[in-house]
């Protein structure tokens, strides 16, 4: 019954006319856009599901599932889905972020550049990557460098809009870092532009936050210079 209801409350969401929206740019807000219930499910029955409904899939375009090579595609993509590229979606798999004393006393920017992302396009589900460059300003705590990393594959790993996924980021460092001098840069190049639609491979995408002091002229062309902005 449980999944009755979920299947109703996708189709009562299609209520906009995704004719009239075509492949314009949107930005809905802040928060992933997801269902009180997002969680309700157990892993396991959200991918035998996901493995039923891309077999599906599958055969509507004519695909033949006992080739070897193809039979077991839909049990690989449900377990993808929701073990590797959208585990972002899960709050289970968040960071733990430690903090720890600034015992150095350095309050000057650290930048962790160049972090790859790798994210995908919740307009057609298809790849976002590039780099982010992150930078904040010790209030007198400091984390460890590799959870900058995580936090930016945490928020990553979730179908995305890159506004979205550059404020996501800047927020749960002010959180984490108990700061509101943080900087994010995001430099991405996007699937739906190179591969469909206007076919453009040349182009990317840069998105940013500046917050606190970073909002400062001079501390934001310091930042952009240790990135060759």
């Amino acid at each position: 019954m449980k999944q009755n209801g979920i299947l109703s409350s996708i189709q009562s969401s299609e209520a906009l006319d995704i004719e009239e929206v075509g492949d314009d740019h949107l930005f809905s807000g802040i928060d992933t856009p997801l269902r009180a219930d997002a969680f309700a499910m157990e892993d396991e029955l959200k991918m035998e599901l996901i493995e039923k409904h891309f077999r599906h899939i599958m055969e509507i375009m004519g695909l033949d599932l006992t080739d070897d090579s193809l039979k077991g595609t839909p049990k690989r993509v449900a377990k993808m889905y929701i073990k590797e590229v959208f585990s972002g979606l899960d709050p289970k798999n968040k960071p733990a972020i430690a903090l720890f004393d600034n015992k150095y006393k350095y309050n000057q920017m650290l930048v962790e550049k160049d972090i790859s992302v790798f994210s995908n396009c919740e307009h057609h589900f298809v790849p976002i990557y590039g780099k982010a460059h992150v930078a904040y300003i010790s209030s007198g705590k400091v984390i460890g460098l590799s959870k900058l990393n995580r936090i930016v594959e945490y928020y990553s790993k979730r179908p995305q809009v890159q506004e979205r996924l550059t404020v996501q980021i800047a927020n749960e460092l002010k959180e984490a870092l108990q700061t509101e001098d943080v900087a994010v840069v995001i430099d991405a190049q996007h699937m739906c532009v190179q591969s469909r639609g206007i076919r453009d491979s040349g182009s990317s995408t840069v998105t940013a936050f500046y917050g606190g002091k970073f909002e400062d002229e001079a501390t934001k062309k310091e930042f952009l210079a240790y990135l060759g902005m």
